[in-house]
């Protein structure tokens, strides 16, 4: 393994050629899929709705007939409501009163548009009606298969399933859905300096950020997570927690200890386990010293101590193989234009991930651009914290002014 520090979409490539899904599908309930991972794709079985239905309240007519005939008065021949369809034949010239959702009267020469009731005036009986409105054929009216059409793909294997899928999948009537188990993560904090919150620390010591950090990170990804109590500076030690998280784990990420000076073992310790290394060095700011094993199909990231770096090297590299681990996707990362309202220097050679806010022009909200948020340390975590999401300074650059277009990658917390 060459020591070459990977720019960041290189590792990210990388990475994901050396992962494929290892977990096993099982059947649950609709009600138990939230956030799990399809194991396999969802084809339509038929068309939804089955059959045209009604857009507006109104009345069903033929388009033709109205467009010959403007001044006719369209006899009322039934009622058609959701779930309780007109099912008798309607000639020209007369019309259905219908409802919104309604199914079309379908028999023989059926009507095929819908006036709406505001520019219709029916007689005080109800049993007559004129319309004062042009249509055309399928005017207000749903065609059948306008949501799903037979055979089309539902859901495609692989996403991990939201509100809109859930519905999506009961309105094409799956009570149950093949779905992956939850892949298992191992968390691992390590250090002397390090001690859990609610614990005492000794003077030089803080409170362990990154377990619990981790901890929400991947439970908000779906992952059964583990985790384990925080390792001392030894190598010995290192090595009997990753064989401990190894026994129950099918991903153990561990933070701390991943550079190479003398206190760093993780380098050791993944020879130690006998797993390979894909890479362990990175030209990104913050996030340089991470590495990353494989120990068959398992897998094991060590990724920096410092909390920011730890945050930005999970979501942008370790998430998206995890993600495929668990019988997921690897979506690209979601990266868009704006405008730098900074100024900025750095090493070229490296790529580097600032936390910013989107910031409208007091004169013209549609004229954005992105502001620095909290200070630049790759271990303030309070930078983090009420960011919008990292703005992406290239390897090549050595500088950004004012007015650059960068690119934008949003943190999914600011978003819908």
């Amino acid at each position: 393994m060459s020591d070459t520090a990977l720019a960041p979409d290189i590792a990210r490539a990388r990475l994901l050629e050396t992962v494929s899904a290892i977990t096993q599908p099982k059947s649950l309930s609709l009600a138990d899929c939230l956030g799990q991972r399809l194991a396999a794709t969802l084809i339509a079985e038929a068309d939804l709705p089955a059959t045209a239905n009604a857009a507006v309240d109104g009345y069903a007519i033929h388009a033709e007939f109205l467009a010959a005939n403007p001044d006719h008065e369209f006899k009322i021949v039934g009622r058609a409501a959701a779930g309780h369809p007109f099912t008798g034949a309607v000639n020209e010239g007369e019309a259905v009163r219908i409802f919104t959702g309604a199914i079309m009267p379908n028999e023989g020469h059926a009507p095929n548009a819908v006036a709406m009731h505001e520019m219709c005036r029916a007689n005080d009986a109800g049993t007559l009606v004129k319309i004062d409105a042009q249509l055309k054929p399928a005017s207000n009216s749903r065609p059948a298969g306008e949501n799903i059409r037979i055979g089309e793909t539902l859901i495609p294997a692989g996403t991990r399933l939201g509100p809109a899928d859930i519905g999506i999948a009961a309105a094409a009537g799956h009570a149950n859905l093949s779905v992956h188990r939850r892949l298992i993560v191992g968390v691992i904090s390590m250090g002397d300096e390090i001690v859990v919150a609610g614990d005492t620390p000794a003077y030089g010591q803080s409170y362990d950020s990154n377990l619990p950090m981790l901890h929400a990170l991947l439970g908000a990804d779906g992952h059964d997570v583990r985790t384990f109590p925080i390792v001392p500076d030894r190598l010995d030690a290192l090595v009997l927690a990753y064989r401990d998280a190894f026994e129950i784990c099918d991903v153990v990420i561990s933070s701390g200890g991943a550079s190479d000076g003398d206190e760093d073992h993780t380098q050791s310790a993944i020879k130690e386990i006998g797993a390979d290394l894909v890479f362990w060095r990175l030209a990104m700011k913050p996030g340089r010293p991470m590495a990353v094993g494989t120990l068959g199909h398992k897998r094991l990231f060590c990724l920096p101590g410092n909390p920011v770096a730890a945050f930005v090297c999970y979501r942008l590299l370790a998430a998206p193989a995890i993600a495929v681990m668990a019988g997921g996707i690897a979506r690209p990362i979601l990266k868009m234009p704006v405008k730098a309202g900074f100024a900025h220097n750095k090493k070229p050679g490296r790529a580097e991930y600032l936390r910013v806010r989107l910031h409208p022009d007091d004169s013209d909200p549609n004229n954005i651009s992105m502001v620095l948020h909290g200070r630049r340390g790759a271990g303030v975590l309070s930078s983090l914290t009420g960011a919008d999401g990292l703005v992406e300074i290239p390897v090549e650059n050595d500088s950004v002014t004012e007015g650059d277009y960068l690119t934008f990658i949003p943190f999914r917390e600011a978003g819908l």
